[in-house]
Order: C-alpha cells, then sequence, then structure tokens
C-alpha cells in the first residue's frame, strides 16, 4: 500500500527526503522513493485477500531486532532515501516496533506503518507510536458498513476498531490514511464509502486493485471493464473530497486521468491542482511501479520488486538492498519500458502507467506482459 510524506519532525536527524514532489522519474535508476518492509508476517487476522497468507506466529528466520535496524540503517545509504512502510501481517506483533521507528527517524527517515485493527491498536499504544516518530498511519476500511467490512475481514468488530484507532489518531495528531481493496463485494459502494471517509479525520484513500496472489482470490477480482467504470466512479470523487484519492496497484488510473486532462482543460487544471498537493500528487506524477521507484523486503530479508509482485532477487543481509535495486536484472527491466511487452510497450501512456507488473505476473507468470485489466487499445495497436 502506497503512503504519501508529512512533515512531523521528532528528536535526530534531520529528514534526508522532506518532499517526495521532489522526487524525479530520474531518480528511479538508483533510489527507491518507497521501501516496504514486512516486520513479521505474524498477525491475528484472516483476512480473504491476504498478500502474505499471514499466520499466527512469527517465522523462525524472521529477521532480528538488530538486523532489521541494520537494514534500516542500509537505507540511508541510497542516492535520495525513501520512505520507509513498515507492514506485516501485523506490525504491532513485533515487540521492538517502536525501536524500529524510533531509529528509522534518528537515521533521517519518515516512517508510516500498516497495523492490523486489532486489540493490539490500543489508545496508548497509538501515543507510543507517535511519540516514537511515525508520521503516518494507515488502517483499512473495506466497507461502508460494519457487516460489508467484517465479513471481508473474517473479525466481528473490526469495523468499529478501525473507527477508534482512526479517533485515537486524530486525538494524538497522527494523520491516518485509509486503505480499502476494492473487490466484488465492495465495488457497489464506491460512492458510500466516499461519503463515509469525508465524515472521518483522514488525509489520503488508497484504493488497491486485487492481485490474485497470497489469499488474494480470483473470484472477487474486477473485470477490465468494472476496473473502467471504478476508475470513472472515483475519477467524480476527487476533488470533491477534503481527503486525496489514489490507486494502488492500478497504475493505469493514471492513464485515465491523464486522458481526461487531455478532454477537458477544467479537468487538467484540476489534476495539476492535485498534482501541487503534498498529500497525494507526488507518486502520480513521477509514475512509480513495482521495481520502479518500489523495493519490498520481506519479514526474512527476501527483497523484491513488491510485496505483490514476489520474484526474490536478493536476501538482506547476504545482499545490500542498494545494490539488489540498482542492479538486479529484473528491477532494472521493470524500469524500462522497451522491456514491456504486448500493447503496454506500444502505449503512449507507458512511461506514466507501464501497467501493474504484479497483476502481468499474477496473471500471465510473465512480469513484462501486458496489463490484464486494462480495457484501452493504444493507437498503435488498433488495425
Amino acid at each position: 500500500m502506497s503512503l504519501m510524506q508529512d512533515s512531523h519532525v521528532v528528536e535526530g536527524k534531520t529528514p534526508q527526503n522532506t518532499s517526495q514532489s521532489a522526487y524525479q522519474r530520474e531518480d528511479f535508476s538508483h533510489s527507491p522513493m518507497l521501501v516496504f518492509y514486512e516486520v513479521t508476517r505474524a498477525c491475528n487476522l484472516k483476512c480473504v485477500h491476504c498478500r502474505a497468507d499471514a499466520q499466527r506466529y512469527c517465522h523462525p528466520e524472521e529477521l532480528t531486532p538488530h538486523q532489521s535496524l541494520q537494514l534500516i540503517t542500509q537505507l540511508t545509504t541510497f542516492p535520495k532515501p525513501p520512505l520507509l512502510v513498515l507492514t506485516g501481517g501485523d506490525p504491532m506483533k513485533r515487540r521492538d516496533i517502536f525501536s524500529i521507528i524510533a531509529h528509522a527517524r534518528r537515521e533521517g527517515l519518515e516512517v508510516a506503518m500498516t497495523p492490523s485493527a486489532t486489540q493490539l491498536v490500543t489508545t496508548a499504544a497509538i501515543r507510543q507510536l507517535r511519540a516514537s516518530g511515525l508520521h503516518r498511519l494507515a488502517v483499512s476500511l473495506d466497507g461502508a458498513d460494519e457487516k460489508t467490512h467484517d465479513d471481508f475481514r473474517r473479525v466481528p468488530g473490526s469495523f468499529e476498531r478501525t473507527l477508534r484507532i482512526i479517533s485515537d489518531a486524530a486525538a494524538v495528531e497522527l494523520p491516518v490514511q485509509i486503505n480499502t481493496t476494492l473487490c466484488q463485494h465492495n465495488l457497489h459502494q464506491i460512492e458510500a464509502m466516499a461519503e463515509l471517509l469525508d465524515t472521518l479525520p483522514i488525509v489520503m484513500w488508497s484504493v488497491f486493485f486485487l492481485i490474485p496472489t497470497g489469499r488474494g482470490m480470483a473470484q472477487q477480482r474486477l473485470t477490465p471493464l468494472e476496473v473502467e467504470a471504478a476508475f470513472a466512479r472515483l475519477y467524480a470523487q476527487m476533488g470533491r473530497r477534503k481527503y486525496a484519492i489514489k490507486t494502488t496497484e492500478a497504475p493505469h488510473f493514471r492513464r485515465y486521468v491523464m486522458q481526461q486532462s487531455q478532454e477537458n482543460p477544467e479537468a487538467r487544471a484540476r489534476i495539476t491542482a492535485m498534482g501541487a498537493s503534498a498529500a497525494g500528487g507526488a507518486s502520480r506524477l513521477v509514475g512509480t511501479n513495482d521495481g520502479k521507484g518500489v523495493m519490498f523486503v520481506s519479514h526474512i530479508g527476501e527483497i523484491s520488486p513488491s510485496g505483490f509482485l514476489p520474484i526474490v532477487c536478493g536476501r538482506f543481509p547476504n545482499d545490500s538492498v542498494v545494490d539488489v535495486y540498482q542492479k538486479s536484472p529484473l528491477f532494472v527491466d521493470l524500469r524500462n519500458p522497451d522491456k514491456l511487452t504486448g500493447k503496454c510497450r506500444r502505449c503512449e501512456f507507458r512511461e506514466f502507467c507501464g501497467g501493474s507488473r504484479a497483476r502481468a505476473h499474477a496473471v500471465t507468470g510473465d512480469p513484462l506482459a501486458a496489463e490484464p485489466d486494462c480495457v484501452y487499445i493504444p493507437p498503435a495497436c488498433r488495425t
């Protein structure tokens, strides 16, 4: 899940990457904008879409506290240090999670986290997360009502607990992002979700389009026509809400937005304004993708282009995360639009979109294949 950066500073070094709006596409060759570190696979939930196929207990080869701190320190050696996103599993299952956050902040990195909505996220824990230096908390809401969300999360009370977490975070001025997995069970609720979120103290709504990996069930996946219709509905909400809206694993939404700007001068001005927003514009403008401005490190140190593209290209601490990102053949290919195949190779939006490499891999077995869920036919492919 993608998170953008705020300006909160705690005691320690001045953050080295204080404005991701300054991140340029040419930086992709040497530095990721976002590094997702899966601190553990342990989690008390059994969500039907779980990428990690999370388990009750931590893996015996999970990176140790010392190795986790070493990893974070190594991230600071990128030419342009990234935003660090702590994910899982449930990061709150790591007893040293507060120390990990504090260490990252001392090293000058900004840190976001995606905990599970369990009893571990207490009011006191949220206060401690803020005091440790966390700059954004991302929690999931997968329905506009309790039943829709709780059925998806398979834990009664999850909806209400998520609302309490949001309220507790607001009380300590910890910015909150909402992550929603959009699939068949809640596709009809886009507008209702947008309305609900407008009543909550959040800064961003990140809408994730399902990748059929882990527990991500293929039958929940949207059809390409449903995806395009969802783009139109999400676009209709942009600019109307007090929070930013972005997509995850749907880079072709950038194609849709750019098409609107080309056809409508009013929309072009609106998109320019959204692009200048510190909350959500930067990643959309530079065009991040799996392995392109994004890197994932698993709980046991496996290094991949993203959590949804689980092709292992190295393993920390034996391999340097900097070397893997900069030199791994797969990472290098993913950053080269000339390596794409099918209609993505011939698409005029390939520099900014490029299609979800994770979805291409999950559906076809080839991470460079055409985006399976995009309806757009480039002019070069129309015969």
